[in-house]
């Protein structure tokens, strides 16, 4: 296998070792859970871009699975994996860990079903998942850094209460619920070449990647990772599940250290590729998707759009949908997103100049930069703490510009007029 700066080309090759030969769930067991969920879960909308599909080069749409009540695709495999439980198991009620979207899932179908939940979440997990699990009726408890450690808690506490756990991703029925996600794509696009899949533990690329297969589609099944947290192409690489070293990633839906025991031969034998996309270009994938598309996702179901516009995937002129798996993003981090986006794009930009320190100069100024049809966002005064000389003052402004040539522009107004300017921040060159 040919392994180049997380890319895996053709994972799913007839050539390549299975790590286990038995299939865990079939295409009848996607079929029965998704009669077994009914209209209990949305049937969620699969979009066409026209903005997309120009920057792609491919024909776009986009699976809106960030629309399901609980904000993602876990609500899939959450209800089904509930729905199959035997009435003893339901007394006991149910554990679950989650980096937050699965733990929602339970949380929410658990008290429609009337049964008590547990939810082990990271202790930073985004507040949005916290609170709405909280609202949903179930004991929250926040325990380590990530989805792994989370796990490790929620296992102790299983353990010791006797409660039922519900796996995140490595289970039969959970694998089987995320499958229905795939039969609606199929109905919702039948010229579709390629499908890419956000890949955390496995359990969604895992169940649409078998139900595509064996649904006799003969295009391509394309996972996404997050380039910080790769469980999935460390598994590839080594042949079977690894555990990988803690990290953070804003696509923290799919930061899961170690793959599923159960989802990692479905990936081998039914997905085509694997990439992995950066922190810069899943948080403007965020932006892109805000801005243009007017819809509201996660750093992990970013990651689709973020492949497809940065990775050399061959889509060119092809039918192409991209499941945007969540949309439970907290709103400080799509402040960050927003800002940072605007300045790698030029159009926030920050300049340090020395002006005369006497009236009217910052006025002149301020004049100067508006006649170029730039916006003052933010002005910093400073004169001791600077590289002015007495009789001088050092100004920084924060400018809302319309792109890098902008910058530019005002860049070259401010020294025609006079002033020297000591450094600039901005984005795009």
């Amino acid at each position: 296998m040919l392994i180049a700066d997380g890319y895996f080309p053709d994972v799913g090759s007839p050539a390549r070792l299975v790590y286990k030969q038995e299939t865990v769930v079939t295409l009848a067991e996607v079929q029965a859970a998704r009669a077994r969920i009914g209209t209990a879960i949305y049937y969620s909308p699969c979009t066409y871009s026209e903005t997309m599909s120009r920057m792609a080069g491919a024909r776009v749409f986009f699976k809106l699975d960030n629309l399901q009540m609980t904000g993602s695709f876990k609500e899939r495999g959450a209800l089904n994996k509930l729905l199959s439980l035997r009435p003893d198991e339901r007394k006991t009620g149910v554990i679950a860990a989650s980096a937050g979207n699965h733990g929602l899932a339970v949380a929410f179908h658990a008290q429609r079903l009337g049964l008590p939940a547990t939810i082990v979440m990271p202790r930073f997990a985004p507040l949005i998942k916290v609170s709405w699990a909280r609202r949903y009726g179930a004991e929250v408890i926040l325990s380590g850094l990530d989805f792994d450690e989370a796990l490790t808690e929620a296992q102790r506490l299983q353990r010791e209460r006797g409660s039922l756990f519900i796996p995140a991703f490595n289970d039969p029925e959970v694998m089987a619920g995320q499958g229905t996600l795939g039969l609606e794509i199929l109905e919702q696009t039948p010229d579709l070449d390629a499908v890419l899949v956000p890949v955390g533990g496995g359990g969604l690329i895992g169940g649409i990647a078998l139900t595509l297969k064996q649904s006799e589609f003969r295009g391509r099944v394309i996972g996404v990772q997050a380039e910080r947290v790769s469980g999935m192409c460390a598994a590839l690489a080594a042949g079977h599940p690894v555990s990988l070293p803690p990290a953070t990633t804003i696509a923290d839906g799919i930061a899961v250290r170690r793959v599923g025991d159960l989802t990692f031969p479905l990936v081998q034998q039914y997905v085509d590729t694997l990439v992995t996309a950066s922190e810069a270009e899943i948080a403007r994938a965020i932006l892109l998707l805000l801005e243009n598309e007017k819809t509201v996702v996660e750093g992990a179901a970013a990651t689709t759009l973020a492949a497809l516009l940065n990775r050399p995937l061959g889509l060119n002129g092809k039918t192409v949908v991209l499941v945007l798996s969540g949309g439970n993003i907290d709103v400080n981090v799509i402040a960050r997103v927003i800002e940072k986006g605007l300045v790698q794009e030029g159009r926030l930009a920050r300049l340090r100049l020395i002006i005369p320190d006497r009236p009217g100069a910052l006025a002149r100024v301020s004049t100067l930069v508006a006649d170029q049809g730039a916006n003052i966002q933010e002005i910093m005064h400073t004169r001791g703490f600077s590289q002015a000389e007495i009789g001088e003052s050092e100004i920084t402004l924060t400018l809302e510009t319309y792109g890098a040539q902008h910058i530019t522009e005002v860049r070259a107004a401010l020294r025609t007029a006079g002033y020297q300017v000591l450094e600039e921040r901005a984005g795009a060159g």
